[in-house]
């Protein structure tokens, strides 16, 4: 019996011995699965940060140590990821918050280096960051070698993240990259609020 048209074209499509509607298959599962990773991992307001420990190959203090994000309570935290390429994207935001003089014992302010998204060696931003440290010693200086706040918490790499918790360790602002005008006066805000009712 002889096949039609349709018929052979049918068994040639459901036979595809190449391989290409799996390969396509998994190659859009693939897909799916990697665009979906950051919006994981994002943080939304009004979640509790994940713990994130950086010590030894991963970072730390400036000055020595480890830093574990459980830290990020007690207070109001300021906390900006930077890519030391991108440091002067939000000077006009610490600019801001500077001249705020928020009350030290309510609110802090922690810089997190993302020391993996530049081309600039460690040793240099090492020695530019112990003086900054030294000269601004209500900011604590922490180093992330590996992206592990990128990864984990879905920040922005190879930019600027602006990203502040309540005393409860709840994310209140969340801002990537420039800020606006109307975002550093929702920034500001929402700080004097949650320091307020601290």
């Amino acid at each position: 019996m002889r096949e039609n048209a349709e018929e052979h074209k049918e068994r040639v499509m459901n036979q595809d011995p190449s391989g290409t509607r799996n390969t396509m298959r998994l190659a859009v599962a693939l897909l799916a699965t990697l665009l979906g990773l950051p919006a994981a991992a994002q943080l939304n307001i009004g979640e509790t940060v994940p713990t994130v420990i950086l010590d030894g190959e991963t970072g730390g203090r400036v000055g020595g140590g480890a830093w574990n994000s459980d830290s990020l309570t007690g207070k109001v935290h300021i906390l900006m990821y930077v890519d030391p390429d991108k440091v002067k994207v939000n000077a006009h935001v610490e600019e801001a918050l500077a001249a705020q003089n928020f009350d030290r014992s309510k609110v802090a302010s922690v810089a997190v280096i993302n020391m993996a998204a530049t081309w600039k060696p460690n040793f240099a931003i090492d020695l530019l960051l112990k003086n900054k440290q030294e000269k601004f010693p209500n900011t604590l200086y922490i180093r992330d070698l590996k992206r592990v706040l990128a990864g984990a918490w879905g920040l922005v790499d190879d930019g600027y993240h602006v990203l502040v918790t309540a005393p409860d360790g709840r994310v209140i602002f969340s801002g990537a990259n420039a800020l606006s005008d109307s975002q550093v006066e929702q920034l500001i805000a929402t700080i004097r609020q949650h320091a307020d009712s601290a």
